[in-house]
């Protein structure tokens, strides 16, 4: 069974791979590293102080955003396109598991996230240490397998487009907030009424919920030297955790669907 699955789930990855290469997907991550590091450049000038570091974070924030939303966009998209053509009914009439298929586009989307990663980290290293920028790349790419997992789940069971990509955008603007609304609804100055104890409550909840990316891919790693492997550690056990959760919630909702 194991084998079953293993095997056409390579080759459902590699023929992934090679449609974001024939989609121009690594042209587009180069595109952005240029883009990104012309206008941390830009600004750079505008600085009146610590210039340097300026353009480090800002370069570190673009390329941050850059990544997740090119690698979202282009699994939402080849998903749908995917979809809509018909393809997928025709990879599933094919005699193989319906686990290979997801599972062949999760190490798919997985090679892929390593491509910006390795990437960003080598730009990245031109500006601060190489062991930091080398752990703020594997963040990185911890961070981008979540999304990736997050978007596959979002692509199988929505099969829009829009509200796909709506979905995984709220999801990644609200795990990259929670730290901050946390502090906010548990602050001093914070009132004390029910409904703001019960948006505190839910907020709370939600941080058990959802993955903490405010802890991951942080800037101050490359401005300040404070990454070590504790924090490496602690991230790839939420990704795991994190990876594993939603590509089992794919796979229930893609058993389920009638194809």
């Amino acid at each position: 069974m194991l084998i079953s699955t293993l095997a056409p789930a390579r080759t459902i990855a590699r023929y992934t791979v090679l449609e974001a290469l024939r989609s121009r997907l690594l042209w587009l991550f180069v595109l952005a590293a240029c883009g990104a590091a012309g206008l941390a450049g830009f600004l750079q000038q505008l600085a009146l102080t610590e210039s340097g570091a300026v353009q480090a974070a800002l370069l570190a924030a673009t390329l941050r955003l850059a990544s997740v939303f090119l690698l979202a966009t282009f699994i939402v998209t080849s998903m749908a396109r995917e979809a809509a053509d018909k393809g997928l009914e025709l990879l599933l009439a094919l005699p193989m598991p319906r686990a290979a298929y997801l599972l062949g586009k999760l190490l798919g989307h997985a090679a892929l996230a390593a491509v910006p990663a390795a990437l960003f980290g080598a730009l990245m290293a031109l500006f601060a240490a190489p062991a930091q920028a080398a752990l703020w790349a594997l963040s990185l790419l911890a961070e981008l397998w979540i999304v990736a997992a997050f978007s596959l789940l979002c692509a199988a069971s929505l099969q829009q487009t829009l509200p796909a990509l709506a979905a995984v955008s709220g999801f990644y603007v609200l795990a990259r907030l929670l730290g901050s609304l946390q502090l906010l609804a548990h602050s001093p100055q914070a009132g004390r009424s029910w409904a703001q104890q019960a948006m505190a409550g839910g907020i709370d909840v939600l941080a058990l919920l959802l993955p903490r990316l405010d802890d991951f891919t942080r800037t101050e790693w490359l401005l300040y030297g404070t990454g070590d492997l504790a924090a490496l550690a602690g991230m790839a056990a939420q990704t795991a955790i994190y990876v594993g959760l939603l590509a089992a919630c794919a796979l229930c909702d893609f058993y389920r669907r009638n194809i």
